[in-house]
């Protein structure tokens, strides 16, 4: 049984045994190629969720109605970026186990590997929902093809053609696209056809992964690979309201804040918030 952290997201305190959803942080970016940063988000997030309420006006649903268990951070060799995948895959592997659902704060995006791979260990047939401003499907980047730029085209390599939907794409280089046309469903630019693509997955397990970052930079400033053209705030909102309360989500994660970017704070105000939605829609 995992013990409880002693710094917890607000409204996760409840006893492990009882939680339907288990939080941990996975504060890893050894491969960022722009801006480094996202290591320290998952404490800047547990700090800042107290400014937040643990109630949603936007669903009428409290956090204290339910049971969250935040687990705290795993302390991950930064070293060492097989022996990083290989901590965050026994770390969802141990809660899926327990019948619980994993909830990991990154981190730079390569987090969400580890994950997808202790998934599929437990659901074969797993889909992916992958939210970005990116497309991540290069094969190697800078002769690497362990990266964040790399993590959806490697679990790809797990899960297969046809078992990944991504939205809010809009930047990659030419080979990425190419890639996602034969392989993947990529909904460039926005969210249009999730409402289609969550009728078309009900029933399935599925492993939900949001980079911050398809949002616009005018909302969420504090991230590593800004992008500009992204969705609003409450365009986000509404979708991962959809896809965790409609779909079997076996796991997610949440990715890709850099707080240091932005001083203001409201970056990670934002990702509290979308936390929050996640976690009562999930509920």
């Amino acid at each position: 049984m995992l013990e409880k952290n002693v710094q917890t997201f607000i409204g996760c305190d409840s006893e492990y045994d009882s939680a339907k959803i288990v939080l941990f942080g996975a504060g890893f970016d050894g491969t960022t190629s722009f801006r480094p940063g996202t290591r320290f988000a998952p404490s800047a997030i547990r700090n800042e969720s107290f400014g937040i309420e643990t109630y949603s006006p936007y669903q009428d649903k409290d956090m204290t109605d339910y049971s969250y268990f935040d687990s705290g951070d795993l302390e991950l060799p930064f070293g060492s970026v097989r022996r990083t995948i290989a901590d965050i895959a026994m770390r969802t592997d141990t809660i899926l186990s327990d019948g619980k659902i994993p909830f990991m704060i990154g981190g730079e995006h390569l987090v969400t590997l580890g994950a997808v791979m202790a998934a599929k260990d437990k659901a074969e047939d797993l889909y992916i929902i992958h939210f970005d401003a990116h497309a991540d499907l290069r094969d190697d980047y800078l002769g690497q093809p362990l990266s964040h730029a790399c993590v959806l085209r490697r679990c790809h390599e797990l899960v297969g053609d046809g078992h990944i939907f991504q939205f809010g794409i809009r930047s990659g280089d030419r080979e990425e696209f190419v890639f996602a046309s034969e392989h993947t469903e990529m909904n460039k630019f926005d969210f249009s056809g999730l409402e289609e693509v969550v009728e078309k997955l009900k029933g399935k397990k599925v492993y939900f992964t949001l980079d911050l970052d398809v949002l616009d930079p005018s909302v969420f400033p504090g991230t590593g690979t800004p992008e500009a053209g992204g969705v609003t705030f409450d365009e986000l909102r509404k979708a991962v309201t959809l896809v965790c309360s409609e779909l079997d989500i076996v796991g997610c994660d949440v990715n890709e804040l850099s707080p240091h970017y932005d001083q203001s704070g409201a970056s990670t105000a934002v990702a509290c918030k979308i936390i929050r939605e996640m976690l009562l829609a999930l509920s």
